[in-house]
């Protein structure tokens, strides 16, 4: 008997056609060989079970899709309607288009990172953010890594390894991540001596607790929780006049990190590097992706000694910054310098104080597109809200808000179908419902979702 023919065309002659030609020209040869290779055999598998072998653009059709799924970026963006603002999973803080495009031109050219054009020879990273923190907090000199969990590294690293660091019980943190300060204290190759009580910090237990072994004092900021009721807490003078009497540093972490102070934009107060300065601080560390609202890095302001001794330290090659996100810090930080115009250009603080009249606005109109999208079993409504800071700043404060509302059974198989659009959008579910908090629904967001809500209630009900 003659040989059965093949179900599907040879491989070479799919990589002649013109559907061919376009996967070649965009995913290269050997990447557009194996995926027609690999369709090819999934075709002869299921020929052989039976099945009827697809024609040869449905097959090419076939390898474009597993191009796609292949060449696809992980990261991807979404559509934050959680009701957390910097949300530490999403990325924190959006950036300014000055920073954006300040990286972007670090990234793309070479650049003065560490060069000094005056001299001709080798510069200073920080150098090209030194200048600006010292403005901003009043700091002597300053200092950036990777992040804040960094920056605490150094500095204990730094001033105390194979020494002692008194920290109050109510200081001892867990933030995400399980990022714990006694395990990062231990890493550092310093000694934790917790002192005080959960609830009540003396300055006698900080007195008490003061030896020959003490390196430095240290306050930390209580990231995402509170404690309230019966407490004591030695204020940051108080705790600086300690250090000093002692001869050891004293060192603040901040956090969250705000530049100035959040009052005057009708935000409940957070405690800024410049106060924690006049407090006595001899260093200050924080975050620079939170409520400063710029790139992921640690910044790290004091005196000028203690920053000198924290650069010589083989620790900050290590954890320092690339010229991409030294540029997109430096851009951020010039924005400063024009406080009163920061909720108009700082994307962060634009949203957090987004009024709460144009959140209820923005809310009717997602909803208007998202009732007709799912059809009658599901209740959509507008409700008013809380949306919370985010990034363990103010963890007790709520911002007035307004979401959109699902209610229905098994109100989880919206949600998945929001999460599975082209881009995805994430809420949270409590009390029965699915929560649609619209505080950072952009109108980039509302165009975008015009175009695909149509589409959501195609999926089984």
């Amino acid at each position: 008997m003659p040989a059965t023919r093949s179900p599907i065309p040879s491989i070479d002659r799919l990589l002649r056609t013109p559907a061919a030609a376009v996967l070649l020209a965009r995913f290269g040869r050997d990447a557009t060989l194996a995926a027609l290779r690999a369709e090819a055999e999934a075709v002869r598998a299921a020929f052989r079970a039976g099945a009827q072998p697809p024609g040869e653009i449905a097959l090419i059709d076939a390898a474009a899709d597993r191009l796609a799924r292949l060449f696809a970026p992980s990261q991807r963006r979404v559509v934050n309607l959680t009701g957390t603002v910097l949300h530490t999973n999403l990325g924190r803080a959006p950036l300014p288009e000055e920073a954006i495009a300040a990286a972007a031109e670090a990234m793309r050219h070479p650049t003065t990172l560490e060069f000094d054009l005056a001299t001709g020879r080798r510069g200073e990273r920080d150098h090209h953010v030194r200048s600006l923190l010292r403005e901003l907090t009043g700091a002597e000199d300053a200092t950036v890594v990777n992040n804040n969990a960094a920056a605490v590294l150094l500095v204990l690293n730094t001033l105390a390894k194979g020494r002692e660091v008194p920290v109050s019980r109510g200081e001892l943190i867990e933030i995400g991540g399980s990022f714990r300060m006694p395990e990062i204290m231990a890493r550092a190759g310093c000694r934790l001596v917790e002192i005080g009580t959960t609830n009540r910090t003396h300055a006698r237990d900080y007195r008490d607790a003061i030896g020959p072994r003490t390196a430095l004092l240290m306050r930390v900021h209580q990231a995402n929780f509170a404690i309230s009721g019966f407490t004591a807490r030695v204020a940051d003078r108080e705790l600086a006049a300690i250090a000093k009497n002692a001869g050891a540093p004293f060192v603040t972490d901040l956090g969250a990190g705000a530049l100035v102070d959040l009052d005057r934009f009708g935000l409940p107060h957070e405690p800024t590097a410049r106060e924690a300065l006049a407090a006595g601080a001899d260093l200050v560390t924080f975050s620079g992706d939170k409520l400063l609202g710029g790139p992921q890095a640690g910044l790290v302001v004091g005196r000028a000694d203690l920053i000198r001794r924290l650069n010589r330290n083989p620790l900050k090659r290590a954890l320092r910054l690339d010229k991409g996100r030294l540029a997109a810090l430096e851009a951020v930080l010039r924005l400063y310098r024009a406080p009163d115009l920061l909720p108009q250009r700082l994307p962060a603080l634009a949203l957090l104080t987004r009024p709460e009249s144009a959140i209820r606005a923005a809310a009717g109109r997602l909803m208007d597109r998202l009732r007709p999208a799912l059809g009658p079993a599901w209740q959509v409504a507008v409700e008013p809200c809380r949306s919370q800071i985010g990034s363990g700043a103010l963890p007790e404060d709520r911002l007035l808000s307004a979401a959109v509302t699902v209610a229905g059974k098994g109100v989880e198989s919206v949600a998945s179908r929001l999460r599975a659009l082209p881009v995805p959008v994430l809420g949270r579910i409590g009390e029965g419902r699915l929560w649609l908090d619209c505080r950072c629904l952009t109108d980039t967001d509302e165009r975008d979702l015009a175009a695909v809500l149509p589409d959501l209630g195609r999926g089984a009900m």
